[in-house]
């Protein structure tokens, strides 16, 4: 569904990609993990068009998107979920309003009808009885769900999520995990960009290490983390210190 050629991305003189290759399936959950600043959540943004890159070729269902339009990009984006480490929600609109507010305003859908799918996603990701609640008054985690639903209310076919857990309390993780953990066992194809190593092995089914703008290593899961496996020094060390 997706593959990214030798991605080069510069902010001026610091290279933060330096020639990244990923491929992802139809159906497939893929886990980018590695240290701060290995370029991780700049390669989704890259792939999402938020960020132009220097060098390199994105190819999404079939289509080289680097080389489309800029008019293009939001058609392209719809295709792409994206959650965000923040929410991003607007604190003025209820849940459902905010789920709701892009396919009314991007898509030209009918309100009454993106209200009640608003509704048919809360219940997806487990709020059924939070659409008239505003973000201030729902927890980190029950944010981060809303923010899931929105992106699915927009029926992408690959989703996209950056470190989703890094701003929760340790309590709502599991509650946010659980939901993209079903998400991927429905077949929704994701890129997931995190820290939650458990998650990475019980969900994945490849997991990347990055570091340093580069693919140090992939494999699937068992592999990954497997202490005999023959995996990079550098991977090793990471690993081992995530252990202690």
């Amino acid at each position: 569904m997706l593959k990214a050629e030798a991605i080069h991305k510069s902010y001026g003189p610091l290279a933060v990609l330096r020639g990244v290759d990923l491929s992802v399936g139809r159906g497939e959950c893929l886990c980018i993990v590695g240290p701060s600043g290995s370029g991780k959540s700049t390669l989704l943004r890259c792939l999402n068009l938020l960020e132009p890159v220097q060098d390199g070729r994105v190819t999404f269902e079939g289509r080289d998107i680097l080389q489309s339009r800029r008019a293009e990009a939001p058609g392209i984006r719809q295709r792409i979920g994206m959650v965000f480490q923040n929410f991003e929600l607007f604190r003025h609109l209820s849940a459902r309003d905010n789920i709701a507010l892009a396919p009314i305003r991007v898509k030209g859908e009918d309100p009454a009808n993106a209200r009640a799918r608003a509704e048919v996603l809360l219940r997806k990701v487990h709020l059924p009885d939070k659409g008239d609640s505003y973000p201030d008054e729902l927890s980190g985690g029950q944010q981060q769900r809303v923010a899931i639903a929105r992106a699915l209310a927009m029926d992408p076919v690959l989703m996209l999520y950056d470190e989703p857990t890094s701003a929760l309390d340790p309590e709502t993780v599991g509650e946010v995990l659980q939901v993209m953990q079903e998400l991927a066992e429905e077949g929704m194809t994701s890129v997931v960009v995190t820290h939650e190593m458990g998650f990475a092995r019980r969900a994945a089914t490849r997991v990347i290490f990055m570091d340093g703008g580069v693919v140090v290593h992939a494999a699937p899961p068992a592999a990954f983390f497997d202490p005999a496996a023959p995996k990079p020094e550098r991977l090793a060390r990471f690993l081992g210190r995530l252990e202690h």
